[in-house]
C-alpha cells in the first residue's frame, strides 16, 4: 500500500463523519497522477507555501502601513496565525488538518499592497470591481507559475474564494455564503478570531489605543489578555460545535461570545481601521494605485515593457489589477518613485 493510500484509510477511521476525506476530493480542474506519498489536500498546502504570492506576503501590510518595528503583524503572519487557530479547531473537531491548513494559507494571496485601503481603491477604480477573495482564487487558478495556476482541488479553492466578508457574519446562515466543507467554515471563522485579537495587540503597541479603551463587556466575556481572549473564542467554537453537530451540519458559537466578539470588531473599525491615524496614511497610499493603475491603462506598450511581455494574456484592466494586486508595499512606493518623482543628479 502507497503511503498516501494508508494516509487516506486513517482519515476514514479516525476523521468525524462529518470531515471532508481526502479520497472523496472533487478534484481538480485538469487531472494529474496522484501523488505516492501526500494525499491532495496535502499537496495543496505544499503548493501554496512554494508560491511567489504566499513569500510576498511577508511585505504586505496587515493593519500598519510598512511598519519599522519587528513585532507588527504583516499580511504573512496573519496567515500563519490564522492556519494556527483553524488548525486547532479542525483537530479538536476531528476534521481535515490538510485541507483546513491549506484554505488557511491560501485565503490571503491575493490582498493588495496597503491592506484593505488598497482593495478598496482597484474596487473602486476598476470596472470590474475587486474583492481580495476572489483575487486569490484568481492567483491559485491562472497567475502562480507563469500562468499555469496551482491547479488546487475543488474543496481549497472553494474555502479560499468564501473565507471572507468583510463585516459579514463570522459563521454565515445563508446557505450561498456557506463553503462547501466545514474545515472552510473553520478557516473562516479563525480568520476573525486571528485578526480582531492580534490587530488590538498591535494598535495597542502602536499606542493607537490603549488597554482600558477596550470595551468591559468584551473584557469580562473573552478575557483581559491577548492569550485569554484566543483561548475564549476557541473554545467556544469547539463545545458549541460539538454539542449542536449531528443535530446541525453546522460550525457553531455560543450566541453570548459571538455577540462579544462582533463588538469587539465594530470597536476596532471605530477606534483603530477608521481612525485618522491609521487610515490616513492609506489615504495617502492609494493615490499611488491609482496614479500607476491609470498610466497602465492608458499606456499599453509602456505596461507591456514595464511586465515583460509582448502582448497582454487578458483585458488591459485586468492585468494591470493582477500587477498592482501582486505588488507589496515596499515594491510599490519604490516602482512609483521611479515612475513619477524627479530624480537628482549624480553627475559631478
Amino acid at each position: 500500500m502507497l503511503i498516501r493510500e494508508s494516509l487516506e484509510e486513517m482519515e476514514r477511521k479516525t476523521f468525524s463523519p462529518h470531515a471532508q476525506l481526502s479520497s472523496t476530493t472533487k478534484g481538480r480542474a485538469k487531472g494529474e497522477r496522484e501523488c505516492d506519498l501526500r494525499p491532495p489536500f496535502q499537496r495543496d498546502r505544499d503548493r501554496i507555501i512554494h508560491s511567489k504570492a504566499f513569500r510576498r506576503l511577508k511585505h504586505k501590510t496587515q493593519v500598519f502601513l510598512s511598519p519599522t518595528g519587528d513585532h507588527y503583524r504583516t499580511r504573512l503572519t496573519h496567515t500563519l496565525e490564522v492556519s494556527q487557530i483553524a488548525r486547532t479547531i479542525s483537530r479538536g473537531l476531528r476534521f481535515n488538518e490538510d485541507l483546513t491548513e491549506a484554505i488557511a494559507l491560501g485565503h490571503d494571496l491575493g490582498h493588495t499592497p496597503f491592506g484593505h485601503a488598497g482593495e478598496e481603491v482597484l474596487n473602486q477604480i476598476s470596472p470590474d470591481g475587486f474583492s481580495h477573495p476572489e483575487q486569490s482564487l484568481r492567483v491559485v487558478d491562472r497567475l502562480e507559475r507563469d500562468g499555469r495556476g496551482l491547479n488546487l482541488t475543488y474543496e481549497v479553492r472553494d474555502g479560499i474564494v468564501e473565507h471572507s466578508k468583510g463585516k459579514g457574519e463570522i459563521i454565515p446562515q445563508h446557505p450561498s455564503e456557506k463553503t462547501s466543507t466545514l474545515e472552510g467554515q473553520v478557516v473562516r471563522a479563525a480568520d476573525v478570531i486571528a485578526y480582531v485579537n492580534h490587530d488590538l495587540d498591535d494598535a495597542i503597541r502602536a499606542g493607537v489605543i490603549r488597554e482600558d479603551d477596550i470595551p468591559d463587556e468584551c473584557s469580562r466575556t473573552l478575557g483581559k489578555t491577548h492569550g485569554e481572549r484566543i483561548d475564549t473564542m476557541v473554545k467556544d467554537v469547539l463545545y458549541t460545535t460539538l454539542s449542536t453537530l449531528d443535530q446541525r451540519i453546522s460550525l457553531s458559537m455560543s450566541h453570548r461570545v459571538i455577540e462579544t466578539v462582533l463588538k469587539l470588531r465594530d470597536f476596532l473599525y471605530e477606534r483603530v481601521y477608521d481612525s485618522e491615524v491609521v487610515h490616513g496614511d492609506f489615504v495617502k497610499a492609494s493615490k499611488i494605485l491609482i496614479e500607476l493603475y491609470e498610466k497602465f491603462t492608458g499606456d499599453v506598450d509602456f505596461f507591456l515593457r514595464e511586465i515583460g511581455r509582448d502582448e497582454l494574456y487578458d483585458t488591459i484592466d485586468k492585468c494591470v489589477c493582477d500587477y498592482l494586486a501582486g505588488m507589496t508595499d515596499r515594491y510599490a512606493f519604490h516602482l512609483y518613485e521611479r515612475m513619477f518623482l524627479p530624480r537628482p543628479w549624480s553627475i559631478l
